[in-house]
């Protein structure tokens, strides 16, 4: 009988003299053996290393949150072209809610859906820190009780249906890659990286929150690409990693270069040393990643330490790195996790090896940088205030109920607290080089006293001023006027036009 199951090596494999048992053995095993051989009171892990079937995953899912229920529960962020859920299960010891404080954390896998690993791993990252959790491991379970992780291990199934009915054997370097549309969907979201280097030169703007073109909602959008924008606008993430498959190397933001015609430049973010910490973070944990003498895949990442700077490796805009850091507070790597995009299930068990510590530690990172809360001073806390760090222009903005993180490395930083309608609040910190968690650093802001004449109008192009989706579908509805005939909805921005009396530029609500 051929041993389906592999237990964690590192914690319930039975040791003899030689160690921990080899993986080839055990599939010589039978079952029925190799736990025969454990005592019956020592707790086990129990993960089956092969591939699952969309259908197949999402039960593991499911299960898993049911097993869990008192610190996981699986949510839909909406479906994909061919109508399959796209399905994350979260991590928490209050799940479906963000605790103030608690800092949020996303894993993605599966965005080209040929790319298969990291899908695979992040199934049994799931099944893991749920047994673990229930077993009483306590970095696990700190690991929960302190964070609210999201895990969504296929961004594109509809790509993977495709890429399993070729299989391992026969599926070719792209066969899956792009959804159902033939829309790749690291190349789908907003081109925010542009807008970011045609103002750099402006000393008054920052690269952060910049809004969605209205222009871009009149593209293909990718309803994958819809869904993961809605997910990560709803949700205060701090850090988020994206799995992906071809390489051997973690790359960072900039993904896109700042010289449209250089195809390999290197091209910062504001953050670009708290990028490489991040990369390096997962790197290190890796068990061969950042070894010189590791096979690539063509590249020579490892004089680099496995880490690289997107557009440096090489550029491509529209992509879901860029976009999470320059339109919200999220601060995304993407992962490469090895040359063989979609590798034999026989080498599941190795990977998931190489690649467990990593994820572990790369969840545990984001207890980095700098927290707190911004409050009013009746004690309310203010949502949308903006933490600013002197000499880098990149801000980050609170969550609804006044909390923050910062991912900094260490050092002497000048933090400033600002909102509008409320006066600025500036603090010096220093965070020591071997920080273990965040250290902690809270404002209180006053009312700031606005002259008599001064009126205050909208921002036009303000993070929060509408979905721009919703409000796209909305152009494209008509409603019924009293006397049944149809009229057009008006948009958000026709206040503007009339509230000075001016006539009203009814062309532009004209149809073509």
């Amino acid at each position: 009988m051929a041993w389906p199951y592999f237990l964690d090596c590192d914690r319930f494999f039975v040791s003899d003299q030689e160690g921990c048992y080899d993986p080839l053995v055990m599939l010589r095993a039978s079952q029925e053996t190799a736990l025969a051989r454990m005592s019956p009171e020592e707790p086990s892990t129990i993960i089956q290393f092969t591939y699952q079937s969309n259908a197949q995953m999402i039960n593991v899912l499911k299960k898993t949150a049911s097993k869990c229920s008192d610190v996981a529960r699986t949510y839909s962020i909406g479906r994909s072209v061919e109508g399959k859920d796209l399905l994350v299960i979260e991590f928490s010891d209050n799940p479906g809610q963000h605790d103030l404080l608690e800092p949020e954390v996303k894993l993605i896998a599966n965005m080209h859906g040929n790319e298969v690993l990291g899908r695979q791993l992040l199934i049994y990252l799931t099944q893991y820190l749920c047994s673990e959790y229930l077993l009483g491991n306590h970095r696990i379970q700190t690991l929960i009780n302190n964070t609210r992780i999201h895990i969504f291990p296929s961004m594109n199934p509809d790509g993977y249906d495709l890429a399993a009915a070729e299989g391992h054997v026969y599926n070719g370097w792209t066969s899956g890659r792009a959804n159902a549309q033939n829309i790749d969907l690291n190349r789908n979201f907003p081109d925010l990286t542009s807008i970011a280097y045609s103002r750099r030169r402006n000393k008054r703007y920052r690269t952060d929150h910049i809004p969605i073109p209205d222009s871009y909602w009149f593209g293909k959008v990718a309803p994958e690409t819809y869904a993961v924008m809605k997910w990560i606008r709803s949700i205060p993430f701090v850090q988020s990693a994206s799995l992906h498959g071809g390489e051997l190397v973690v790359s960072y933001p900039y993904d896109f270069s700042k010289h449209p015609l250089e195809e390999k430049m290197f091209s910062p973010t504001p953050d670009e040393q708290a990028f490489k910490q991040l990369a390096r973070t997962y790197a290190d944990a890796h068990t061969t990643m950042a070894d010189n003498d590791t096979d690539r895949c063509g590249a020579s990442f490892g004089r680099k330490g496995g880490i690289i700077n997107g557009a440096l490796w090489y550029s491509f805009a529209g992509g879901m790195s860029d976009f999470n850091y320059l339109h919200t507070n999220c601060f995304e790597i993407t992962v490469e996790l090895g040359c063989d995009k979609f590798p034999a299930e026989e080498e599941l068990y190795t990977e998931w090896k190489r690649n467990k510590e990593a994820l572990l530690s790369f969840m545990e990172s984001v207890h980095r940088g700098i927290k707190g809360i911004v409050k009013d001073e009746q004690g309310n806390g203010i949502k949308g205030a903006s933490i600013s760090i002197r000499g880098i222009r990149h801000d980050i903005r609170t969550a609804e109920d006044g909390d923050y993180w910062r991912l900094v490395n260490s050092g002497v930083h000048i933090l400033t607290a600002s909102a509008p309608g409320y006066t600025k609040v500036m603090k010096k910190v220093f965070l020591p080089a071997q920080m273990q968690k965040a250290g902690r650093v809270d404002f209180v802001l006053k009312k700031a006293v606005l002259e008599p004449e001064q009126v205050d109008f909208p921002a036009m192009d303000t993070y929060d001023r509408f979905d721009p989706y919703n409000q796209f579908e909305r152009y494209s509805l008509s409603e019924l006027g009293e006397n049944g005939e149809d009229r057009q909805e008006k948009p958000w921005w026709w206040g503007y036009f009339t509230q000075f009396g001016e006539s009203t530029p009814t062309w532009l609500l004209r149809s073509y």
